[in-house]
């Protein structure tokens, strides 16, 4: 049993989620800057700055499907990673990172099509603004087209976080995030004898970022990723292995995906009550990204240490990861909760908006806070269900929170928000109601599944 193996096994589970976790809430959390800073500096452009920001919140739905699609098929290959290191197979886990990293190929040159043909329809079924509609096709198509940072990336920090170096997936993300934050008001506003690229210059921005994360988890993984030796032989693709990491990893692509397909369906909700609560959602989502992304960071950690203690038969483990993943994610975000209900209006300010969309803004981060609580209960039963192979339960809480329980309630309060302005809260109060319904139906799925598994030491 090597260093890491051990350490996977023996060291006490509390401590080594935050040991792993720590590092994967900042890689998480850096990932949510991207939007977030282009967010920031282009709404504080001299001219058209609201209207940019609604650009961006367009294109925000198809940048977090990408995000998704290289993230899940990166949580399959560590979870298969994990299993196998934890079941000392060696060969398995070196084709399971060669044909992530084809995936990581193949998944890059799916979003380079988008992006030459795809994104100008895509931001206009959104809105009929000409003016939102050109700053929207011009940031996506460049998000798309130079994509390969991302998706690599994507990859490579699942890998080294398998191999228990996620330290260096995080110095590599923090890289990335820095570059982009330098670049954007450069390029942005034309600083330092650059031309003004406006929403153009955000969108070169982020991808350099990627960039230079791929390039950093690349080096780090060449260097000290010793664990798993990717060689020529192991790129060649395995329909086995890829319908391994797939069976593992395409639960996780389609529940950040859901996030795609409620914002997108959001946005067409709240176009029709008014295009100012549309800017308003995408803000507030944005800003909220950085509790759920956390979130998603402790279970990320919380998948390959369960996962890896489901490989070696370890009940007690198991135990523990799901009582320690769900009082560590509960901790972020009461904690985050706390913030945003403090800071709203100093939050909403950093970006510059009209007074109606900051009141709405205000109001959405006030209540549609209320249940992120309940969101952190029912992300962490995804990780668990994730790491022992119950990858449809875990989804099913995902279509729960994001979709069953969200577009009804959305589509009526809707009607309401139309013939009486002052209800439009009803509208935020949607994400609250859909998040305590699925955290009462995740508890009773969790049940089921430690019987059906015999995990009933897990309750």
């Amino acid at each position: 049993m090597n260093l890491k193996d051990e350490k996977m096994a023996t060291v006490p589970v509390g401590r080594l989620m935050l040991s792993m976790g720590i590092p994967m809430i900042i890689s998480m959390v850096l990932q949510a800057v991207y939007n977030i800073v282009d967010s920031a500096f282009v709404s504080n452009m001299p001219t058209g700055g609201e209207d940019a920001l609604n650009a961006l919140t367009l294109a925000f739905p198809l940048q977090i499907l990408m995000v998704a699609v290289g993230i899940g098929t990166g949580v399959g290959a560590n979870v298969l990673t994990a299993k196998s290191l934890g079941q000392k197979n060696s060969e398995l886990t070196n084709k399971t990172a060669g044909n992530a990293v084809f995936l990581g190929a193949v998944i890059y040159l799916i979003f380079l099509i988008f992006g030459l043909v795809g994104a100008k329809a895509y931001i206009n079924s959104q809105t009929d603004n000409e003016v939102i509609s050109a700053m929207g096709t011009e940031y996506l198509s460049i998000c798309c087209v130079f994509s390969f940072g991302m998706s690599m990336f994507a990859i490579f920090e699942k890998i080294l976080q398998a191999a228990g170096h996620s330290m260096c997936s995080t110095i590599a993300q923090i890289l990335g995030a820095v570059t982009n934050i330098v670049l954007d008001p450069i390029l942005i506003y034309g600083w330092f004898g650059c031309p003004e690229m406006g929403v153009k210059g955000a969108a070169y921005a982020t991808v350099i970022g990627q960039v230079v994360s791929f390039a950093a988890a690349l080096i780090f993984h060449l260097k000290f990723n010793k664990s798993i030796k990717i060689r020529l032989i192991h790129f060649m693709p395995s329909l086995k292995i890829i319908g391994m990491i797939y069976s593992i990893g395409l639960p996780a692509i389609i529940s950040q995906a859901l996030i795609s397909v409620m914002t997108y369906g959001m946005n067409l909700i709240l176009k029709g009550v008014s295009e100012n609560m549309v800017t308003a959602y995408g803000l507030y989502y944005k800003i909220q990204q950085f509790l759920l992304f956390a979130a998603f960071g402790m279970r990320d950690a919380i998948t390959p240490i369960t996962a890896f203690s489901y490989g070696m038969g370890s009940g007690e483990r198991i135990k523990s990861c799901v009582k320690f993943g769900h009082l560590f994610t509960a901790v972020i975000m009461i904690v985050g909760c706390a913030v945003l209900e403090i800071f709203a209006v100093p939050f909403s300010e950093v970006f510059g908006l009209s007074g109606e969309t900051q009141a709405l803004c205000v109001s959405a981060i006030h209540i549609i806070s209320i249940g992120l609580v309940f969101a952190g209960i029912n992300i962490a039963f995804q990780g668990v269900l994730q790491a022992v192979g119950s990858g449809i339960s875990s989804l099913i809480i995902s279509v729960c929170r994001q979709l069953l329980f969200v577009f009804p309630f959305a589509l009526i309060f809707a009607y309401v928000a139309k013939n009486n302005v002052q209800m439009n809260w009803l509208l935020w109060s949607v994400f609250p109601i859909a998040e305590i319904l699925t955290a009462v139906a995740a508890v009773i799925i969790w049940r089921k599944i430690s019987v059906k598994k015999n995990l009933r030491f897990a309750d």
